[in-house]
C-alpha cells in the first residue's frame, strides 16, 4: 500500500515532466531552422561577418587556454629559482628546465645564467628576456583588436550592400516589394551582426591586455627581487 502510494504518484510527475520536455528538445531543429533562415535573409555579405566570428572565437579560447596563471606565473618558480642559486644547483640544463616551464622561468633563468655579470649587464638581460615574454604574451591580441574594428565595417559593406537592393527594386512601373523587403533585411542583419561580433571582441581584447600587463608587473617585481639577492651575495 505504502509503495502505491509513493511510487505512483511519482512515476507520474515523471511523465508529465518528460512530456513537458519533448517541446523543448524539439526546439533544437527549430532554432536551427531560424538561424538558417536568418543567414539567408542576411545575404551573402554575412558570410564574411560568420568567419570573422568564428576567428574571433578560436582566438579567445586560444587566449584563454595560454593566459591562464597556472602557465604564465606558476606560484613555485621564485622558491624553485632562489633554491637554485641558494644551492648552487645552476648548470645549463636546470637553467633550460626552468626557462621551458613558464614566461616566467624564461625571465629568471636569464638572471641566473648571468648572476656572475654586473648588476647593468643582468638588468639588460632581464630586459631583454622580458621583451621577449611580452611579444609572446600578446600573441593574436592585434589580431583580435582588428576583428572588433573590422567588424563593424563589414556590417556596414553588408548596408550598402542591402541598400544597393532596395534602390534596384524600383523601376518606373513601380518597385517590388519582395526584392525591398530582401534589401532592407540585408542591410539590418549585417549591421547588427557586425556589432554583436565588434563588441565581445573589443571586450576580450582590453580583458587579455589587462591581464598581460598585471602577469608583467609581476614578473618584474620577481625579477627585481632575484636580482637584489643576487646584488646582496655578491656584495659580502
Amino acid at each position: 500500500m505504502y509503495v502505491t502510494v509513493i511510487v505512483v504518484p511519482a512515476i507520474s510527475k515523471l511523465r508529465r515532466q518528460a512530456g513537458k520536455m519533448r517541446p523543448w528538445l524539439n526546439t533544437f531543429p527549430l532554432a536551427e531552422a531560424i538561424l538558417l533562415d536568418i543567414i539567408h535573409a542576411a545575404g551573402w555579405p554575412i558570410w564574411l561577418l560568420v568567419a570573422t566570428s568564428v576567428l574571433g572565437m578560436a582566438l579567445i579560447i586560444e587566449r584563454f587556454m595560454s593566459l591562464r596563471a597556472s602557465v604564465v606565473f606558476p606560484r613555485r618558480l621564485p622558491g624553485q629559482a632562489l633554491d637554485m642559486l641558494r644551492q648552487g644547483q645552476i648548470n645549463s640544463e636546470a637553467l633550460t628546465r626552468l626557462s621551458d616551464q613558464a614566461p616566467l622561468g624564461h625571465v629568471l633563468a636569464e638572471i641566473l645564467m648571468n648572476r656572475d655579470e654586473s648588476n647593468a649587464y643582468r638588468v639588460a638581460a632581464a630586459e631583454d628576456a622580458g621583451k621577449d615574454v611580452a611579444y609572446q604574451l600578446n600573441r593574436y591580441l592585434p589580431a583580435l583588436a582588428t576583428i572588433a574594428v573590422v567588424a563593424p565595417l563589414m556590417g556596414l559593406f553588408g548596408t550598402v550592400v542591402g541598400m544597393i537592393e532596395i534602390f534596384a527594386s524600383y523601376t518606373p512601373q513601380g518597385g517590388d516589394p519582395s526584392q525591398l523587403a530582401r534589401g532592407i533585411s540585408i542591410a539590418l542583419y549585417n549591421t547588427g551582426f557586425g556589432i554583436i561580433i565588434a563588441i565581445p571582441a573589443l571586450i576580450f581584447h582590453r580583458y587579455f591586455r589587462s591581464r598581460v600587463d598585471h602577469y608583467l608587473h609581476r614578473m618584474e617585481r620577481e625579477a627585481s627581487a632575484l636580482n637584489r639577492i643576487i646584488n646582496r651575495g655578491a656584495g659580502r
